[in-house]
């Protein structure tokens, strides 16, 4: 199918070259397992974290990008005897290959944080990676679930986001900041207290994605927890800077690498088994949310085949925890503001090893582009000129192509949340 679809492109009319491009999508479909591409797969996240990915069976194609090394690492995890097939692209031209038909794309790209770097550092050279790599996800594949690991998360997702509105295909719905290793230090730290498995511990991490803004709410914690003040506010402190304490145990030669492929894989998993139609599905995710006054805020979420399904309430929060999300909100604020200005041009400028734009973006999100019902959906993920195919693709192993999901808004339910705000 993809011989036919390359000869049309130099036989064919333009408007048969897109009925033919409709095929092709047509024959992925009826195969059944969706697309995931992982787009800085050759780095220090994105390896493991292929690695996962391949070893599960609800995965039809593995697409791994890169702008070095993606081919030695397609390679290696080719030869695992699990299901999804593998493709390798490798620099900016290959993008669109790697991108095209995907139904959900994480992004781990970027550089990783080391001892002594600040956030405006990170800022400086992640920001732009994300920016040119969500400015081909909206153009290869606009109906994508987007997971967006590259940090500082709580300034990227608001970059993607103006990206997104900016070329017409935002959809609130499906894009997600990966909070999931917040969630699973919160679990692990309080299983070690617990002396309980910590796979059966389950705390809620709302807020953001860096320091003071990670607000675990111990208060709320299955199994309950009962720790005094201080040992509380210690146990806090330690979950909003795990990540300093991987950074500083490894020396000054990487950061929480694995553990943050092991949280992105899981989240994931989520991911795909509410993609396939599986019920009950609840993550913790930084996205563009009507919780508080602020645009985007990480909390627990329903998901089902459309992305978000609904925002779920969380009870009274405790005298520490009220005063914790005081301080998030204003650092929050900023960090967004912070996305949002670089994404439109503003005076915040980042560093792009690729091909980034600096032209402006679109308005700050304010949560309104949220439908209200289920009957605002919109249609299949892939229907004919939804995307520009690309003109070629690689396949090095075996394997099944993808399942179209339809998309959708989110229904807001401010009236569900009780007691102290997320």
């Amino acid at each position: 199918m993809e011989r036919v679809t390359r000869i049309a492109a130099h036989l064919l009319p333009q408007e048969r070259h897109a009925q033919a491009n409709s095929i092709q999508q047509q024959a992925t479909a009826a195969q059944g397992l969706p697309k995931v591409a992982v787009l800085g797969a050759a780095g220090g996240i994105g390896q493991p974290l292929s690695m996962l990915l391949k070893m599960m069976p609800n995965i039809g194609e593995l697409s791994l990008y890169d702008v070095v090394g993606t081919p030695g690492v397609a390679a290696d995890v080719s030869h695992m005897d699990s299901k999804p097939k593998v493709t390798s692209h490798l620099g900016p031209e290959q993008l669109a290959n790697a991108l095209y038909n995907s139904h959900l794309v994480i992004i781990p790209a970027g550089v990783p944080r080391k001892p002594g770097m600040t956030r405006d550092d990170l800022f400086n050279i992640n920001a732009g990676i994300v920016k040119t790599l969500c400015e081909g996800i909206a153009k290869y594949c606009p109906k994508a679930w987007v997971a967006i690991i590259s940090n500082p998360v709580n300034s990227t997702v608001p970059i993607a986001a103006e990206v997104f509105k900016k070329a017409g295909t935002f959809n609130a719905a499906k894009l997600f900041g990966v909070t999931k290793l917040d969630v699973a230090r919160a679990n692990a730290f309080v299983g070690e207290i617990l002396e309980v498995d910590p796979a059966q511990v389950n705390v809620p991490v709302i807020g953001g994605h860096a320091g003071v803004t990670i607000l675990p709410l111990l208060s709320q914690a299955q199994p309950r927890i009962h720790l005094p003040d201080a040992k509380a506010k210690a146990l806090m402190e330690r979950i909003q800077n795990a990540g300093t304490e991987v950074v500083e145990a490894k020396a000054g030669k990487g950061s929480a690498t694995l553990s943050m492929a092991y949280a992105a894989a899981k989240f994931a998993e989520s991911c795909l088994k509410a993609l396939q139609g599986e019920p009950g599905v609840i993550e913790c995710a930084y996205v563009s949310s009507h919780l508080t006054d602020l645009p985007f805020f990480a909390s627990p979420l329903r998901l089902d085949q459309n992305g978000i399904a609904e925002f779920l309430p969380i009870g009274r929060m405790n005298e520490l925890e009220s005063a914790n999300m005081a301080a998030l909100k204003k650092e929050l604020s900023g960090s967004i503001k912070k996305g949002v200005d670089f994404a439109n041009g503003g005076a915040s400028k980042a560093s792009d090893p690729g091909k980034s734009s600096s032209s402006p973006a679109a308005q700050p999100n304010s949560g309104s582009d949220v439908p209200k019902s289920k009957s605002e959906t919109t249609g299949p993920l892939y229907g004919p000129g939804t995307a520009k195919a690309p003109k070629s693709q690689q396949v090095h192993s075996q394997g099944t192509k993808s399942q179209p999901s339809s998309g959708s808004g989110v229904p807001t339910k401010k009236e569900e949340t009780t007691g102290g705000r997320y």
